[in-house]
Formats: C-alpha cells, structure tokens, sequence
C-alpha cells in the first residue's frame, strides 16, 4: 500500500496558518476520497479539509488546538491508489537548483539572526513577519504569546508591530540593552505569563463558561480597534419612503425572474458605493503615519454566523453591480455565514463595513470600526413617524417611513467635515431613490 501525505491546502490569499480544532477522523478509520478528515480554523473562518484519496488513517502528526502551516503534511494515509510523484522527468537542473535553495534556507534559520538562540518555539509566518517589520529575537520573546502554550500568533506580532509604530517604540534592541531593561523592569523577564484561573462563583448559583475561540478573537478585534482609532459618530435621519413603496412593489416579482430575495440591504449597499466613489478618503486605510488609498471598493457586510457571532464577509468591487448583482452577492454571503460556508478569501480585503443594527429593533447604534479601515455605517430600523412634509402648497404632517445612519470614523485621519458629508451624501442617494426605476 502507498502512503499518502495529506497537507493543508492553501486556504486563501495571505491566509498562512491554521488551528486544527476537530479530528472527524480516528486513526484506523477508512477515509473515502472527498470525505473530512479535520476541521480547522484561521484567524476569520472555519473549514473542512478532505481527503483526496480513499484509504485508512494511520497517522495523526498533530494534536487538536495545534497550528498548522499552508503546504505542511498532518496527516497519513494509506491508500491503494496510485499516488501522484515527482515527475523525473523534470531537468534535473532544475531539482539541483532547489535543493541548493532549500540548504541555504536551512542555514538561515540556523543563525542567531533567525531566532535559533531562543528556547521558545516561532512559527514560519511569525519569523517572516519578525525579518519584514525588524523585529528583534529579544522583542519576540517578550510578546505574551494568545495561542497554544502562549506560542506568539500572527495576530499577536501584528499587534505589538503595530503598537510599536503607535507608541513610537525604537525596534532596534541590542542584546546588551536588553539585559539592562530586563535588570532594571524584572517583569521582562518574565517569559511565561501567569496562568489565569477562571472566575469562581461567589454564591454557587452561577454558571461561568468560556468564550468559545471566536468570540475570544472578536474581544481582541474591538479591544484593539477602540485602542487603535478615535472614535466619532455623525448620526442623520433619512427618508426612505419611496425605497419602502418600490420595494413592496417588485420584491415578488424580483424573487419570480432572479430566483433572489429583495432585501433593503443591497440597495442601501449600492448607496454606499456610490458615495464612497464621490468621497475617496473615506476609502482608505491607515498604516502607522502614512494612508494607504484604497483602488477598489470592497463592502464588508457584518453578518450572522451559526452559533450567534458576527463575521464581516466582503462584497468584491462593489461599485461595478448593478442592483440585481448586488442582491445576489448580499444573499450568497448572508447564507453561506449562516451555514458556516465562508471561506477565508471572503473576509478578506474589505475598505469599508456596513452593519445593519436595525434587524434587532434598534433605532440607531454607534458600530466599532473594522480595523484597518477607517468608517463603517449602521442602519437603523426603518420606521413609520409623523413627519413634516414640504409640499408649494404650503408645509402638512404626513406619515413617512424613516430610518437613523450612524457613521462611526476614525478621527486619527477623518475630520468631522468628511465624516458628515459623507453620510449626508448616502442619505441624499436614499432619499433620490426612483420610484420608477428597474431592477
């Protein structure tokens, strides 16, 4: 029988790593081809990984909670198959050329400069992340690790990367510095965080359970964000009523030809677009002192998952659909968060979030940003009220359908002025709607 190397397969652009988080498979069990071996998790999504052979688990070569990289082998099988080998008759040249390649890496990693003289372990993405953003063996093993074992994620050197180039931190630390540092502030010394207890009940009536994974990942996203951004709100009352009318008008009609449900969603969507085409800051990213101006218009759209969290999936190119697009990219996202489907590239690239706090009951609400970017906008409910209606016979109180955006920026690089005329100019989209447009 032939033994099968079952690797992890790349799992979305930048996506580097993954946390296996369930074994469906036993050793010993047969496996048929396409069938789920594991479960794993990235920083965003959950995943299956398949089998892409039939045959009997032999081997487990990691552990539930453990990281694996893109490309490495944790799992074997044996299977009857024939099993794809390197083509010989590939120019040996070539093979030459790799192996020579594959040696150097080897003695890179061997020198001090490549984090050998430490006794903790770095994962490859976190070493790659430590060369780029210059930091040092001594800095890497002072960060309090948030994965397995306190093991330093690619989350966690991403965030000290970044609070360093916040708090003005020089990353060139010498080992005799250090030393001092570590002589004159004993707590830098310390390697191995303390081991925190979970909280006891003071009376035993009540219940103290742990986050599950994303929601703990979820705190850390809002905690840095609120510690990263100024938060500013400019809220602003829209008139949707012409939105509401054509909605009820076509919604079955819509259904019938596109086989879609018509929401409100893709059509406030497509408002937002538009605006951010009028308004570009706000299109924007912030990388320590300098703004990175987005190409293109990526709309997250926070959406349900399964077990009640939120995840902020992302509509490609918004700007470029047309309604019908639109309401097709919105439901595919919205089903497929709900059925745990999303893969890793689809919360990836966003410029700019939109959260709709008004499927709840709630009138308006003040959203935390979604790092990096710099705005997201909260839809509100909409709601039947007495309104002023200004008509060339003279001003008379009408019932409109009516609504509050919230436009959470980050005052670090948005001004009010901006912030504010951005939303006013969505409410202006909105409030244009045509009530005798086309799909």
């Amino acid at each position: 029988m032939a033994r099968f190397e079952l690797k992890l397969p790349r799992m979305g652009e930048s996506v580097a790593e993954a946390t296996i988080t369930n074994w469906l498979k036993a050793i010993g069990d047969t496996i048929e081809a396409d069938e789920t071996v594991v479960e794993v998790a990235t920083d965003k999504v959950d995943s299956e990984v398949p089998s892409e052979v039939s045959g009997v688990l032999v081997e487990q070569l990691f552990k539930k909670d453990d990281l694996v990289q893109v490309g490495q082998t944790f799992a074997i099988i044996e299977t009857d198959e024939v099993v794809d080998t390197v083509d010989e008759t590939v120019n040996p040249e070539i093979i030459t050329e790799v192996a020579r390649a594959v040696e150097v890496a080897k003695e890179l990693l061997a020198t001090p400069e490549n984090f050998s003289k430490s006794d903790k372990f770095f994962s490859p993405l976190v070493k790659n992340i430590a060369v780029t953003e210059g930091v040092s063996v001594d800095e890497l093993e002072m960060i309090v690790g948030t994965g397995k074992d306190q093991r330093v994620t690619k989350n966690d050197i991403l965030e000290y990367v970044e609070n360093r180039k916040f708090n003005k931190i020089t990353p060139a630390y010498t080992a005799d510095t250090m030393s001092m540092s570590k002589v004159e502030n004993p707590s830098l010394s310390q390697k191995t965080p303390p081991v925190v207890k979970a909280p006891l009940s003071v009376n035993g009536g009540d219940e103290v359970v742990e986050m599950d994974r994303m929601r703990k990942l979820i705190a850390g996203y809002m905690v840095a964000s609120i510690q990263t951004s100024v938060h500013v709100q400019s809220f602003i009352e829209v008139d949707v009523t012409n939105i509401v009318k054509w909605r009820d008008q076509h919604k079955n009609e819509f259904e019938k030809r596109e086989g879609e449900k018509l929401t409100y969603t893709p059509i406030f969507m497509e408002a937002v677009a538009k605006a951010l085409k009028d308004y570009p800051a706000m299109n924007v990213s912030v990388d320590g002192d300098y703004v990175i101006k987005k190409k293109n218009i990526n709309l997250g759209m926070a959406a349900a998952l399964p077990n009640g969290n939120l995840i902020v999936p992302v509509i490609k190119n918004a700007d470029q659909l047309n309604l019908v697009g639109m309401a097709k990219a919105v439901n595919d996202l919205g089903s497929r968060a709900k059925a745990g489907k999303l893969k890793p590239d689809d919360t990836k690239g966003g410029t700019y979030t939109v959260t709709n706090v008004g499927s709840f009951g709630s009138v308006f609400g003040t959203p935390i940003i979604n790092q990096p970017e710099v705005g997201i906008l909260a839809l509100g409910a909409i709601r039947k009220v007495p309104a002023v209606i200004e008509t060339p016979e003279g001003d008379f109180i009408g019932i409109r359908q009516k609504m509050f955006l919230t436009h959470s920026y980050d005052h670090r690089i948005v001004d009010g002025a901006l912030g504010g005329m951005f939303v006013k100019r969505v409410a202006e989209y909105l409030e244009a709607f045509d009530l005798n447009r086309n799909f």
